[in-house]
């Protein structure tokens, strides 16, 4: 990841969840030729989106299950904030909701939040050193 995506307010993440990962994923792979690296779920595996040439891995494509069950079926970006829980409270207090409640993910915790015009972001802190 370049430092621009490890500032705050930048989007550092893309992913899409959907019922049928499998099948998305494939539309992916044939649509704009991305590869795909498995990502165990216990269960049922998620899939790493890979630029063809490359390889870079660019987004992901996610069972709606466990923790994503619920989650509208679109593609939602991570933001980086300094604080998880201070941006969750604006957030209330400002109209929004919080579709998916703070969980541990990679080097830091995300939630997912729906503006008050109806449209969702995952808000992403990072651990600090």
């Amino acid at each position: 990841m370049s430092e621009s995506t490890n500032s705050i307010g930048a989007i550092s993440w893309r992913d899409l969840t959907v019922p049928n990962a499998s099948e998305v994923r494939e539309f992916y792979e044939a649509v704009v030729g991305w590869t795909n690296t498995p990502v165990e779920m216990g269960g049922y595996q998620d899939f790493c989106m890979n630029t063809p040439g490359t390889g870079e891995t660019v987004a992901g494509i996610c069972h709606a299950r466990g923790a994503n069950a619920g989650l509208p079926a679109q593609w939602l970006i991570y933001v980086n904030v300094v604080n998880l829980m201070k941006s969750i409270a604006e957030c209330k207090s400002r109209g929004g909701k919080v579709l998916s409640e703070p969980k541990a993910l990679g080097s830091g915790q995300c939630a997912v939040i729906q503006d008050p015009a109806g449209a969702c972001v995952a808000l992403f802190e990072r651990k600090s050193d």
